[in-house]
């Protein structure tokens, strides 16, 4: 089950609430002054370095540190008194929490914020682009030689740990699968090699606007894949519509982890991203929005 911390709207949108309650705080922060360390998933980077962005252009002398770094890490980082939140796609297990509340007397919040998907990137040059779930289950398990599978990472990440559980459900990668450094780096790869496949999370891909993914969709493309419930040989992109509808099969979600048990700034930031500045950010960054919910409507104005 997960637990959803308590909290003030108003916090998040007008820092009005100043420091009470704050028992074992570190002096002189509050919810709108102080620096914090973060570890995040290095597959978000892009839509969290925005977050950050507007949230401290909100409260200037509030600072968010992020490390970008594999999810595993991220979580061992929780563990330190240096780190007091993380951004992994998932929450803690009852067992982890009972850990937690054993060693470290304390017991961490945690949420979603967003749904994200995987996406399967592949050159332009390629003549795939369209797969079966049979396809890309192959091509990670080294049936397929045909093509290299690109993972930023062989072990750790959370890009690698879905592979394994939800597509190859507890298989072992073939020996045709390669490690990049990062998300860009597997982006890179497959821009310049014809034959590969990448698989990266979508805010690395997703965003139109963003002048650096503008150049990459010169070179790489986003694949499509079959929608197992959709009744028929439909095949669809990781679009929001299909993330949020389940249409597309290879859906996460992004979980905060905080164990900050004060109004500061962890705080601060946690409610920021739940409510609309943050959730509009993700939305913008084409992940769909999980703390709040954003309709399109047509309507007709008459005067």
């Amino acid at each position: 089950m997960i637990k959803m911390k308590g909290i003030w709207v108003g916090l998040a949108i007008s820092g009005l609430v100043g420091g009470c309650g704050n028992r074992n705080a570190p002096p002189q922060e509050t919810p709108t002054s102080g620096t914090i360390n973060i570890s995040v998933d290095e597959s978000y980077q892009p839509v969290i370095d925005s977050e950050i962005k507007v949230f401290e252009s909100s409260f200037p002398n509030a600072h968010i540190i992020p490390h970008y770094k594999a999810e595993a890490q991220c979580l061992r980082d929780l563990t330190t008194d240096t780190t007091r939140m993380i951004l992994v796609t998932r929450g803690l297990t009852e067992e982890e929490e009972k850990w937690y509340s054993d060693s470290f007397h304390t017991e961490p919040t945690f949420g979603p914020l967003a749904l994200d998907a995987i996406a399967v990137i592949v050159n332009n040059q390629s003549p795939d682009s369209i797969f079966e779930i049979k396809d890309i289950q192959d091509i990670l398990n080294g049936t397929d030689t045909k093509h290299v599978a690109v993972m930023d990472g062989v072990t750790a990440t959370s890009t690698v740990r879905y592979a394994i559980d939800s597509i190859l459900r507890g298989q072992k990668m073939g020996k045709n699968v390669m490690a990049a450094e990062s998300s860009a780096a597997v982006v890179d790869y497959v821009s310049k090699n014809k034959n590969a496949i990448g698989f990266v999370g979508l805010c690395w891909v997703g965003d139109e606007n963003d002048p650096e993914q503008e150049t990459w969709v010169k070179s790489v493309r986003v694949g499509a894949v079959r929608c197992t419930s959709c009744g028929g040989p439909t095949y669809v992109k990781p679009y929001q519509a299909n993330i949020y509808l389940h249409r597309y099969p290879f859906t996460r979600s992004l979980y905060y982890i905080l164990k900050e048990h004060w109004s500061g700034v962890g705080s601060n930031f946690e409610n920021f991203l739940q409510y609309e500045r943050g959730q509009l950010i993700f939305q913008k960054a084409y992940l769909w929005p999980e703390g709040m919910s954003f309709q399109k409507r047509d309507v007709q104005i008459t005067q």
